[in-house]
């Protein structure tokens, strides 16, 4: 048994097994250590959260937009996904990064989504470290894990235009020539969170704690031991359904030409359907803010120009850069599944109470693209955010910056950085905020 688990808890102690810590949810009857030497405090202020989410290519041009505010507050068919949580959403129009439109490629409008950075071309790689790091390293060591980074398309390392292809594959910059590493395999994020050595091996993590589980459910109040059970659940369906996606042994988005392949089967481990894929990305970084293992994420659903197909939604015909070329009513489609996916998050954290509030309360979830359109038209960017950081962020409304002369990017991530407690006096090309945010 920990020794620990007789004292106060502390946010850094875990549930330990062989090989195995797990981090625990918020919970209101666990006192917790201060920072401070000797301070006890209980926890009742739960941390912020925040993650980035990213889907290449843009949106149908006559379908991204919102108007009104709170409960009146009206989705465009992208965007119908997310109605449950118009009141706890946030709509930005207008907002661009000046340097993406320098090569007006692919390319040139990802590498810097998250930072604002000129990029190098002509064979050199070099952008700025994105605003995901930036709080990562500022204050991730407050966790077990400073940044979870994944991703469900493979990084393309080829060239275009001039301008390597690694930044279409990457919005995560841990310097400015340094691509924050996706991880695209669901078993290794998830041994990331729980395994002590990230090494994957045949015995559940929920096996390996079981006995300190147990020792700590009879230290705490009815409704944390309810929080406690389920969570401990979430874990081991989520075990199983990695076990299950990743004995089908196909990479997502890997279409054989012929009757019989001719090329070597990719390695074990990635789901076969982009489907599948996401929801255990998803998952995962849920369960990865629930027990505070990390506070930043940051989920790449595709590449810029990418090439996944959707055939469950019924569109085989084409890979998704070349549909992003038309307005079709199964363009709107492949949108909307995307943006399920965040609904699907944003519903998973409203449904995770810590105190009077959810988590996706205390969260701020970004979402964005590196074009409006799929048309390359990068002069103004498509951003939603869902989540009130804590009640730092009013939510239920739409922010509208076209035509105004402050309208970067940077100066919504220098807003949101203050959030966190980090303030910088320039990020990117700005050196304002958004007063609005």
């Amino acid at each position: 048994m920990n020794p620990q688990l007789r004292y106060p808890f502390s946010r850094r102690t875990f549930l330990r097994g062989v090989g195995v810590t797990m981090a625990l949810p918020w919970m209101e009857s666990l006192p917790v250590w201060g920072d401070q030497p000797g301070v006890v405090l209980k926890s009742s202020e739960p941390p912020l959260r925040f993650a980035a989410f990213f889907s290449g290519n843009g949106f149908h041009s006559k379908e991204w937009w919102a108007k009104g505010a709170g409960k009146e507050l009206e989705l465009g068919g992208v965007l119908k996904p997310l109605e449950p949580h118009r009141e706890k959403l946030t709509f930005i129009r207008g907002l661009y990064n000046e340097e993406a439109l320098k090569g007006n490629i692919h390319s040139s409008q990802t590498g810097n989504l998250l930072s604002g950075a000129p990029l190098a071309s002509g064979g050199e790689i070099r952008s700025g470290t994105s605003i995901d790091q930036v709080l990562a390293q500022r204050i991730g060591h407050q966790t077990k894990v400073p940044s979870l980074v994944l991703g469900c398309e493979k990084s393309n390392s080829s060239v275009h235009k001039n301008y390597s292809m690694i930044y279409s594959s990457h919005i995560s910059w841990s310097s400015p020539t340094t691509p924050t590493p996706l991880e695209l395999y669901p078993a290794l994020a998830f041994d990331r969170l729980f395994k002590a050595d990230a090494q994957r091996g045949d015995k559940s993590v929920l096996d390996a704690v079981s006995s300190e589980a147990g020792y700590l459910r009879g230290r705490l109040g009815y409704s944390d031991r309810s929080k406690l059970d389920e969570y401990l659940t979430s874990v081991r369906e989520l075990e199983q359904r990695i076990e299950h996606a990743g004995k089908r042994g196909e990479l997502q988005g890997w279409r054989p030409t012929l009757a019989a392949p001719n090329i070597p089967r990719p390695p074990d481990g990635i789901p076969q359907d982009i489907d599948e894929h996401m929801r255990l990305m998803s998952d995962i970084m849920v369960l990865a803010f629930q027990t505070d293992t990390t506070r930043f994420c940051t989920l790449k659903l595709n590449n810029d120009h990418s090439s996944l197909r959707f055939p469950k939604l019924g569109v085989d015909y084409m890979i998704h850069h070349l549909l992003s070329h038309s307005d079709t009513a199964d363009w709107l489609k492949v949108n909307q599944f995307f943006i399920q996916q965040l609904g699907y998050i944003a519903s998973r954290l409203d449904a995770i109470k810590e105190g009077d509030q959810s988590l996706l309360d205390n969260s701020v979830l970004l979402y964005c693209s590196s074009m409006l359109t799929g048309g390359h038209d990068a002069s103004q960017l498509p951003v939603v955010m869902l989540g009130g950081a804590g009640g730092r962020l009013q939510t239920g409304r739409v922010l509208d910056y076209k035509g105004k002369p402050n309208r970067k990017m940077c100066s919504l991530f220098l807003s949101l950085m203050d959030k966190f407690d980090v303030r910088l006096d320039r990020f990117g090309d700005s050196n304002e905020r958004l007063a609005e945010v």
